[in-house]
């Protein structure tokens, strides 16, 4: 397995809301990495995403990530802000580096204050702490109603040579986003042009954190960031270029599969394909409407192959169609078409089918050539019990 170079890792316990582990982590980089981000279009966004994107427009080099988890910082207004910046100044005097060279991440519960005495304590932990970390140790950090950490370690071959990437998220509920989702970090160790960079995480991003569904919300703190630290001396081709942003997609993409299935509560994961669309963006509309429906998320749940409540949700999802070319397939096996069911006792015939844990569902509208593949997770009684009492 390759090191990955000029990164280095450090989490402690603030107390912010989770008193039997750490719930801060920082990634640091001596000696620099470009950046790119993409973040949450939510109208709410909180105060480490303003703070974040006013980053990316300034510096295109950056030293520090400074995430905590259990409180947001969302809807905390001006004293957000400043309280924000006030934990990055702590660690800027730390580390001895600026405060615009440190982005910060937030994940938690929307609303609350940040305790700035507690902040004061951890950030001279982080600092003795310092090295003492890994990738898994921040993955693990950083985790709110998570059940997992979620860490995917990849390599590509560029020139003969093997480098590492890296990828850590959190995520598992309020997921439904409009960019990517709650927070992920990429990590690699080559120099990498800024705008290639930020234009290869926009794209990927938007073909792997942007297709996924838990519950249908889009949180007010999704992050994601790219890092290179450019320690590994490698002058890129084009096919390299083409190669990595093969490889960070694939690795964006396994992590997005393992946000939705960690999904709070969830039990499936359902592939869904619409294709035979006019075009991509009716066929997003299709596979959004069907994906949060709620009655199609509890009959997966359920092990229920009723694809009536696909019928229903396709039919008001605002795309036009004709009725007589829809097909409907579960797994590869159609269960409507022309208007009218395909299998006389299909509660028998897919019962094997729908205990698996992860599925497909296909719609074909039969009209043209234009298609969009999400993920999305079941429903259960465990997400309402989880979210009925998450602030207590």
């Amino acid at each position: 397995m390759q090191e990955l170079k000029g990164f280095v890792f450090a989490t402690a316990q603030g107390g912010f809301k989770y008193s039997h582990r750490d719930d801060i982590g920082l990634i640091y980089v001596p000696e620099g990495a470009v950046w790119a981000g993409v973040f949450t279009q939510n109208k709410f966004p909180a105060a480490p995403v303003l703070i974040a994107k006013k980053r990316l427009q300034e510096n295109s080099k950056i030293k520090a990530v400074l995430v905590n988890a259990g409180q947001a910082n969302a809807c905390t207004g001006e004293r957000g802000i400043k309280d924000c910046q006030y934990t990055l100044q702590l660690l800027a005097k730390v580390f001895s580096i600026s405060e615009k060279e440190i982005v910060p991440a937030s994940t938690g519960v929307i609303g609350e204050f940040f305790d700035l005495t507690k902040w004061e304590k951890v950030i001279d932990k982080l600092k003795l702490n310092l090295g003492q970390a890994d990738c898994t140790d921040f993955a693990k950090a950083i985790l709110t109603t998570d059940r997992y950490p979620k860490l995917i370690y990849k390599e590509i071959t560029l020139q003969q040579q093997t480098v590492p990437l890296v990828g850590i998220a959190k995520g598992a509920g309020m997921i439904a986003p409009n960019m990517a989702t709650m927070l992920a970090f990429i990590l690699c160790d080559l120099q990498i042009d800024p705008l290639w960079w930020q234009n290869t995480l926009s794209e990927v991003v938007d073909k792997t954190f942007n297709r996924i569904s838990v519950d249908g919300d889009t949180s007010t703190n999704d992050t994601v960031l790219a890092l290179a630290s450019g320690k590994r001396n490698l002058q890129l081709s084009e096919q390299d270029l083409l190669l990595l942003k093969q490889g960070v997609y694939e690795l964006c993409f396994e992590l997005a599969y393992l946000i939705v299935q960690d999904g709070e509560g969830a039990t499936k994961v359902v592939r869904l394909q619409v294709i035979g669309a006019t075009n991509t963006k009716e066929a997003e509309q299709v596979a959004r409407t069907i994906s949060s429906s709620l009655l199609v998320k509890t009959a997966f749940f359920g092990e229920d192959p009723n694809w009536g409540r696909i019928v229903a949700a396709l039919g008001r999802s605002g795309v036009s169609f004709d009725p007589d070319n829809i097909k409907i397939f579960l797994g590869k096996q159609e269960v409507f078409a022309r208007g009218i069911p395909v299998l006389k006792d299909i509660d028998t015939f897919l019962q094997g089918y729908m205990q698996k844990k992860d599925l497909e569902l296909t719609i074909d509208l039969g009209q043209g050539r234009a298609c969009y593949e999400l993920l999305f997770s079941d429903l259960s009684l465990d997400y309402v019990q989880l979210n009925g009492s998450y602030r207590s």
